[in-house]
């Protein structure tokens, strides 16, 4: 798959790696190294992916592009990726559906089974007390600050993934 238009395209032009096709792996950066480490990943014929924590050592623009990626191929091969990330933003481009872990860490927790994106994204972040909505000019999230109007209100009606206001979606 590493001399396809198709590699090119979707994963050599999408995750920024031509400058580093001539490069010695050891020479890499952290951040280098994760993204040739998913590009040759998603250039394997797989039913399924597992990836453990695809945007560790990238920065934020970096952790999007992944993510876009890997939903995108996975989508585009009909395959299935079991993807443990902690960066929120980056799970809520990947997933089409979550499992939740709540609990104390080392001590006691209990496991969702798979729900949908929207319902898990509830349940967690009404776990931690944080709301989040989508800034209207790029479509990202955005974490809304504790207190205001808009965080008050998305945790009064139990909304705490993505309220867009006026539409309640």
């Amino acid at each position: 798959n590493y001399g396809t238009s198709w590699f090119k395209t979707e994963i050599i032009n999408q995750l920024d790696l031509a400058e580093l096709l001539d490069r010695d792996v050891s020479e890499l950066s952290g951040g280098e190294l994760q993204r040739v480490a998913i590009a040759t990943c998603l250039s394997m014929d797989a039913d399924i992916y597992l990836i453990d924590e695809p945007c560790a050592y990238l920065d934020v623009e970096q952790r999007i592009a992944v993510a876009r990626v890997i939903k995108r191929i996975v989508e585009s091969k009909a395959a299935a990726a079991f993807v443990v990330e902690h960066d929120l933003i980056a799970q809520s481009l990947i997933a089409n559906s979550l499992m939740v872990f709540l609990g104390e860490p080392g001590i006691k927790g209990s496991a969702s089974k798979p729900i949908g994106l929207r319902k898990g994204m509830n349940i967690f972040l009404k776990d931690v007390g944080v709301t989040f909505r989508r800034d209207p000019q790029t479509g990202r999230p955005r974490v809304n600050k504790p207190g205001s109007w808009l965080d008050r209100l998305q945790k009064s009606i139990g909304e705490y993934y993505y309220y867009a206001h006026g539409k309640g979606k």
